[in-house]
């Protein structure tokens, strides 16, 4: 009996034991979860701030030395927070470095600057010519037009000349016209040129000197008439007064205007042709205000067609008009071009380039490189090793595809010439970002400090969902909280984790079970 007895003593006491050792090794690894509680949880839950520590550790030791000037949005640039986080959109932000930012220069990885196809080239001194393009109108020459008027009255008998676009040349006969003071004019120069003749046979010398004078007289008279000379010779011969007399042409040329058809009155003073060269042209084009200083007399102009394509007409600067149109706020300024073939025809337009005087020693570069934006101009520098800065510079003249840069750029810097605007862009986004990266209080509080809860409805809202992990410091005082009337027979405690609860500091004695 007293054996049965120490034996359940003894096993009384091995179970005592071994239950005081178990209860020992659980509390030490309660004690243990609990003081490194943030460092289990941050490595389930995926913390932002524990994700970018490894990334931190993952780009090397230069990775270290990088300081995140702030951080943005990865849908929106615009949206930027002064530390780590969530956007507005549930991503992660992405961190931007200060020396990405630093002096607007851009960084593109070789092998994206390759496969957006970015060209360069160098900026060199060269000689350019000062020259602009404009567009130009073929007219006339007005020294060799010319208009053939009728100076006495009459009928036209007889055309020679009868179709528009005829090419004439000086004395054509041009008409015969029936006019009774020039039937008069004729009578009067036979009578003088008898009398002559009269006074020629009489003994009195001096009368003779007077009947040549007479006789000249009338022959002026003719001549003034525009009778031809050939017909008044023909009058003095066979002495017979001819009903028509012809009108020859005083200018060679081309009609460009015909007034007159065959049976119709004339007038003294109507016109009947108008003539003009065509030998030798004129082309106006129109500059601005801006580019007159650009023009002068005697400045080289090359002229093209498009009814005459490769060829190259070669003129000259002869005049530019003292006036500006009031409409188009031009300066009209006129070329001069030779004509021999009559390839240029009035009316036609051209592309005119006005070379001006050459500039000496220039810094030029490929006109594509410039960014022109109205208000500035803009070029992106090769620095090398997929770095791109921009560049504010001032131009001057254009030609053959050159650009004179006045400032900015020197001779010997690699210049973008293609696939620009894809840098642009990335810069303007770079610059927006800029002046955004300095945000305001309210910018930088990414909590629920900016939140005014005092209108939001919380009925909808479901908190099963909700994860607490993230949760620093709890802001919630359970104190305060009234719990008497709360209904605890309809709560559900099977879906409660109770894994993290630190049952150490919890006091059971007033619970009611």
């Amino acid at each position: 009996m007293n054996m049965e007895k120490n034996k359940d003593v003894n096993a009384g006491g091995v179970n005592y034991t071994l239950k005081f050792w178990i209860w020992l090794i659980m509390a030490l690894m309660l004690g243990a979860g609990f003081s490194f509680r943030h460092q289990i949880v941050g490595a389930f839950s995926g913390s932002e701030e524990s994700r970018m520590e490894q990334a931190t550790l993952m780009e090397g030791k230069d990775a270290k030395q990088r300081v995140v000037k702030y951080w943005r949005a990865p849908m929106n640039p615009a949206e930027i927070y002064d530390r780590p986080g969530k956007s507005k959109m549930g991503m992660d932000l992405v961190p931007v470095y200060e020396d990405n930012e630093e002096g607007g220069i851009i960084k593109i990885n070789p092998a994206v600057v390759q496969n957006i196809g970015v060209k360069t080239a160098v900026a060199q001194r060269t000689d350019i010519a000062s020259s602009f393009r404009t567009i130009g109108v073929v007219t006339y020459d007005e020294t060799t037009m010319s208009k053939i008027q009728s100076k006495v009255q009459g009928w036209v008998e007889k055309l020679y000349v009868n179709s528009t676009g005829e090419a004439i040349s000086k004395d054509t006969i041009l008409l015969e016209l029936f006019s009774p003071d020039l039937v008069a004019t004729q009578e009067e120069f036979l009578l003088a040129l008898a009398y002559r003749d009269t006074l020629r046979k009489g003994s009195h010398k001096g009368l003779a000197k007077s009947g040549d004078e007479l006789l000249a007289a009338a022959r002026r008279r003719l001549m003034l008439f525009d009778v031809p000379a050939h017909q008044i010779a023909e009058l003095e011969k066979n002495k017979q007064v001819k009903k028509t007399l012809h009108i020859h042409s005083s200018a060679e040329g081309v009609v460009i205007k015909k007034n007159v058809i065959e049976g119709m009155q004339v007038m003294p003073g109507q016109t009947l042709y108008e003539v003009a060269d065509l030998s030798n042209v004129w082309v106006n084009v129109n500059v601005y205000e801006a580019e007159i200083p650009l023009v002068a007399v005697g400045q080289e102009a090359l002229l093209t067609l498009t009814a005459a394509p490769g060829k190259v007409f070669r003129g000259k600067i002869t005049y530019v008009y003292p006036f500006i149109d009031q409409k188009s706020r031009t300066v009209t300024v006129r070329l001069e071009f030779k004509n021999p073939d009559q390839t240029l025809k009035p009316d036609m337009y051209g592309n005119v380039v006005l070379q001006a005087d050459k500039t000496k020693q220039a810094v030029t570069i490929p006109a594509q490189a410039v960014i022109r934006t109205g208000e500035r101009a803009i070029v992106f520098i090769d620095l090398g090793g997929g770095r791109f800065a921009p560049r504010e510079v001032k131009y001057g003249t254009e030609n053959d595809g050159k650009m004179e840069i006045l400032s900015g750029v020197d001779a010997g810097e690699r210049v973008v010439t293609s696939a620009q605007f894809l840098l642009d862009s990335e810069s303007k986004l770079r610059e927006v970002v800029n002046k955004m990266s300095s945000p305001s209080e309210e910018q930088q509080k990414t909590g629920a400090d900016v939140m005014d809860h005092a209108g939001m409805d919380h009925a909808g809202m479901e908190s099963g969902e909700m994860d607490y992990s993230k949760l620093k410091d709890p802001v919630v005082d359970n104190s305060k909280m009234d719990h008497t009337n709360m209904d605890h027979g309809a709560m559900d405690h099977g879906a409660m984790d109770h894994g993290a609860m630190d049952r150490g500091t919890m006091d059971h004695s007033k619970m009611g079970h």
